[in-house]
């Protein structure tokens, strides 16, 4: 009873303090104003960036959707607009020109005959306002010849824009608007990278799997002018003649191994034309995939092809193109490299270029890169992303409170009161524990400034310092201190490299049971060995597509008696927002709550403030009242 009334006379004393320090005032808010940083003051109830304007918030009405002067295509001037105000179609309204422009690409051929004059542009990755500057850089599609060479989607925020709106222009002009297929436009990566989680969070699964039926007939090569191979990605040793393109399966979710595998993934041999080895092709340790094609191997296939020169995309340039050396036999580079998405992930600094093709003159247009919305990493809405922002205030507020009176004022006429007898034992023991529960309010306020931090990650690049991720001390200084750590294209390129390689097979946690054997038992459907079936990842129950196995590179993560097989990764959540792996993740899972542990367990130290509240609260000189 006498530490019950310690306690009660204690808290008592707490709240008089507090209401003579407040004397009873709130503070007059005017919730219509906020004031910015630099002191200045904005309107709550305006747009503050008054010059853009405000996303579209509805769909467009059937009226128009479609053209008024041919009822059966969608209106291509409105959707432009409609898209760069962030617009939406209704899902009816997408998968008519998905589908529409599905019938026509499926009635081409694998190699396209493409005459000049013609602009041929490289990777998209998802960034429709760059693309907008793309076609007023390279010319009107309504009286321009087009060739794109793929990956018009993954990465950037806008690929579902970019697709609607390039499948529309191919509705409107299907014999002067050509789209080759990418490594990208396939489910695994999509599934991988951003988007399906866009297709999702913008539409559907339904939307998703129509890009996904749509992507398979896309046409996988084109002889320009018949002088140029035109390719996503580069050569492989299964191709020797251009009948060999023509006979490929295209009509399906492309291998890891060979010709449609090589065509989509390979590259220029970092030293192409100066290669001190015999080889024609090497393994492409890089993407993890698929080959390195060397001087000697694109000379060999241009002179037996009678062709000049192969024109392909798939690496990000820093000026938005590369030429590489010219054959012994015509003087022209063998090989060009053509990237159209500038500022590549917001971090590259790269300039985009398209190539014009008239009157057997090549010219290079180069072009930088527009601004463009934002959008949290992987879609998130606002109020998960702002989480660890409201814990971290919470426990700062917490410590705020327990240190708002000193031990004397505290301790201020306080009336002896009478109190049982407590051993010094447990009289220690109080004290700790008061310590303890304080010490630990600190750690969860680090706790949450961590998972504020990694809130604020918004960019794609992991590492450039040679391990898999940036230094600790650069990631606090947050995205500008990060934008000022990469300085050149180089370190961007670097900081990304990962992100080029094949990606894993991704498992969702639900799926993992039925192909998971715990150690001594057995499970419904896996092999012997716990493993999964060689070959194959899990799909619709019964009937699980097979895959080819990838040829990673040595070191392969698989740690020691793990049960799945190499390739094959456990999905986790990303951030609490989706079942997918994100791409836009720069720190990784298992280093984030690597910090969280040692910050739960005090393993960096305690925080000062915290461990002085600690202190004097349960400092002996309470007078032993019990209360803690």
């Amino acid at each position: 009873m006498a530490v019950s009334s310690a306690k009660a006379a204690h808290v008592e004393k707490v709240v008089e303090q507090i209401r003579e320090r407040g004397q009873g005032r709130i503070p007059d808010i005017d919730f219509t104003q906020h004031q910015l940083e630099d002191g200045s003051f904005i309107s709550t109830q305006e747009r503050v960036v008054k010059d853009v304007q405000a996303p579209a918030m509805g769909v467009p009405t059937e009226e128009q959707f479609f053209s008024k002067t041919d009822p059966t295509k969608p209106d291509i001037a409105f959707l432009k607009n409609h898209f760069y105000r962030e617009g939406r179609v209704t899902e009816e309204q997408a998968l008519y020109i998905i589908e529409k422009a599905s019938e026509i690409l499926k009635n081409e051929p694998n190699l396209l005959d493409v005459d000049a004059p013609i602009t041929v542009c490289g990777d998209i990755h998802g960034q429709y306002y760059d693309l907008m500057k793309l076609f007023e850089v390279g010319g009107n599609p309504a009286d321009t010849r087009y060739l794109f060479l793929g990956d018009y989607v993954d990465r950037g925020y806008f690929s579902i824009e970019c697709v609607l709106y390039l499948w529309s222009l191919k509705i409107w002009y299907p014999n002067t608007l050509f789209l080759l297929r990418g490594n990208h436009e396939c489910r695994h990566l999509t599934d991988y990278f951003t988007f399906k989680l866009e297709c999702k969070h913008k539409y559907s699964d339904r939307i998703y799997e129509a890009c996904l039926a749509s992507f398979c007939c896309l046409p996988l090569a084109a002889i320009m002018n018949k002088q140029f191979l035109c390719i996503h990605g580069g050569l492989s040793p299964e191709l020797r003649t251009l009948d060999d393109l023509r006979s490929i399966d295209r009509f399906r979710e492309p291998p890891t191994h060979g010709l449609m595998c090589d065509i989509l993934w390979s590259d220029p041999l970092e030293d192409f034309g100066q290669e001190k080895m015999p080889d024609k092709f090497v393994h492409n340790h890089v993407r993890g995939c698929s080959f390195f094609f060397t001087y000697a191997a694109a000379c060999d296939f241009l002179e037996r092809n009678n062709l000049l020169s192969i024109i392909r995309a798939h690496e990000a340039q820093d000026a938005g193109y590369r030429m590489y050396r010219k054959t012994k036999t015509t003087g022209f580079p063998s090989v060009m490299t053509i990237f159209s998405a500038p500022n590549y992930l917001d971090v590259y600094q790269n300039k985009a270029a398209v190539l014009k093709y008239e009157a057997n003159v090549m010219n290079i247009r180069q072009f930088n890169c527009t601004p463009h919305p934002y959008w949290l990493p992987n879609f998130m809405d606002v109020f998960t992303w702002s989480l660890p922002f409201v814990g971290e205030k919470i426990t700062d507020m917490l410590m705020s409170v327990l240190n708002i009176c000193s031990k004397d004022e505290l301790e201020e006429a306080e009336e002896p009161s009478p109190i049982s007898p407590v051993s010094p034992l447990e009289s220690a023991e109080r004290r700790r524990a008061i310590k303890n529960k304080i010490l630990a309010v600190g750690r969860m306020s680090r706790v949450f400034s961590l998972l504020r931090e990694e809130s604020e990650r918004v960019s794609e690049l992991k590492n450039i310092s040679g391990s898999n991720k940036l230094p600790y001390g650069t990631l606090a200084l947050g995205v500008e201190g990060i934008k000022d750590a990469i300085a050149t294209f180089d370190d961007a390129r670097k900081s990304d490299i990962e992100n080029e390689r094949l990606p894993p097979h991704m498992i969702d946690p639900e799926d993992v049971a039925q192909y998971y054997t715990p150690p001594g038992g057995s499970g419904p459907g896996t092999p012997h060995d716990g493993g999964f079936p060689s070959g194959s990842i899990p799909g619709t129950p019964g009937t699980p597509p097979t895959f080819e196995e990838s040829p990673m590179s040595p070191g392969s993560p698989m740690s020691p008696g793990s049960p799945f097989r190499r390739g094959h990764h456990i999905r986790t959540q990303s951030l609490g927002t989706t079942m997918t792996s994100p791409s836009t993740r720069r720190r990784s899972i298992e280093s984030t709550m690597s910090l969280l542990r040692e910050a739960v367990e005090g393993a960096n130290g305690e925080d000062p403030e915290a461990a002085r509240v600690a202190e004097v609260l349960s400092s002996p000189s309470r007078k032993e009242s019990g209360w803690h």
